[in-house]
């Protein structure tokens, strides 16, 4: 609406501006009877009287005024511009609307009767459930934590370490390194042994005043499973083991021919 009220004011000022420029007389005129009917004024003489003058001035026919434009701004012709009001389709009155029967439906189906649920595409994995895309969680994975000078005071200050001997890290227990760590161990002086405990026995190691608080017994010392029997050295010991259990001659056999093997390698 108001852009069609510019528009209109904007013509006005056009057409105002043409009415004006109508009465400047152009800088090279063309003669008068190419233009224009209208004659001159004659010339009087000085000698006749002012009446006489007056009406032979009179006589001759008068300039035409300019015409002046009025505002082409009403009332009347305010509305708004044309598409700004969108009509409402009104579906199922008849063929005629081509909206008419099934109102563009089509015909049966889910989509025919009702609607879908949110979310809901056709049976498809939806978009929900595709995305993101994160990898799977191992269950049985094993997760270690390393051992820093603050974990260490704590052990002392909770009596799970002697502080009266000397703490140093030649000789270190642990149930996974990696061969480098093994050997720059190794290189340095120290000795590595590899200790397995299962789940039951950590929690057995940590925090052995849970089974008291059950009324539970500690758990026995849990052989390692197969696979992982050639990445240990020995057998975890609970309670806290100050020696580990010795494996069985079976498992001793085996680590000597494990032995012989890195030493051959």
């Amino acid at each position: 609406m108001w852009r069609r009220a510019s528009h209109l004011l904007r013509a006005t000022a056009t057409a105002t501006a043409t009415a004006v420029s109508r009465r400047v007389p152009h800088p090279h005129p063309a003669p008068a009877t190419a233009i224009s009917t209208v004659l001159p004024a004659p010339k009087l003489a000085s000698s006749l009287s002012y009446a006489t003058q007056a009406a032979a001035a009179a006589a001759v026919p008068a300039a035409r005024a300019p015409r002046t434009v009025g505002s082409l701004l009403r009332l009347n012709d305010l509305r708004d511009n044309p598409g700004a009001r969108k009509q409402k389709t009104r579906k199922g009155r008849g063929i005629g609307s081509g909206k008419g029967k099934t109102a563009g439906r089509g015909h049966k189906g889910q989509k025919a009767r009702g609607t879908a649920r949110f979310g809901f595409e056709g049976g498809q994995t939806p978009l929900r459930r595709r995305l993101p895309r994160r990898g799977f969680k191992n269950r049985f994975s094993l997760t270690f934590q390393p051992c820093g000078l603050g974990k260490i005071a704590k052990l002392i200050n909770a009596g799970k370490i002697d502080s009266s001997e000397l703490i140093t890290m030649k000789t270190l227990k642990v149930s996974r390194t990696t061969a480098r760590a093994k050997a720059a161990v190794e290189a340095a002086g120290g000795t590595v042994r590899l200790v397995y405990y299962n789940n039951l026995g950590f929690r057995a190691l940590l925090k052995p005043e849970w089974f008291a608080k059950k009324g539970r017994l500690l758990p026995k010392a849990a052989r390692p499973p197969p696979k992982q029997r050639d990445k240990v050295d020995s057998i975890g010991r609970l309670p806290a083991p100050t020696k580990p259990l010795p494996f069985t001659p079976e498992e001793s056999e085996f680590a000597a021919k494990r032995e012989a093997a890195r030493v051959i390698a």
